[in-house]
C-alpha cells in the first residue's frame, strides 16, 4: 500500500492545479476543511461531488467489553464521523 499524502504534498498539487501558489491554495483547503468541520458537527452532511459524502452518526448506548479484562462495562451513546464513498471515485478506482 502507497504511503498517504501529506498535507503538504496535498497543498503543493492543489497549488500547481489551481495555477496558483502554495499559501493561496494552503488557505483555500484550510476554509474547505473549516467548513465541513463546523456543517458536520452541526449534524449536517457535506457532500463532495465525486469523492463523496461526510455526515455524523449518532451511536446508542450499548455493551462493551475491556480487551485486556474481559469485563463488560456500559458505553454510553455518542456521535461517529462516517462517510460515504462517491460510485464515481469507485469506479475509478476499480477500473
Amino acid at each position: 500500500m502507497a504511503k498517504p499524502m501529506t498535507k503538504t504534498q496535498l497543498v503543493a498539487a492543489l497549488a500547481d492545479e489551481m495555477g496558483s501558489d502554495k499559501k493561496s491554495a494552503s488557505n483555500a483547503l484550510d476554509a474547505v476543511i473549516a467548513i465541513i468541520t463546523k456543517e458536520v458537527s452541526a449534524g449536517g452532511a457535506v457532500t463532495l461531488p465525486g469523492v463523496g459524502k461526510i455526515y455524523c452518526r449518532e451511536r446508542p448506548e450499548r455493551m462493551v467489553r475491556n480487551p485486556a479484562t474481559g469485563e463488560q462495562m456500559k458505553k454510553e451513546a455518542d456521535k461517529v464521523v462516517k462517510m460515504t464513498i462517491a460510485k464515481a471515485l469507485k469506479d475509478s478506482v476499480n477500473g
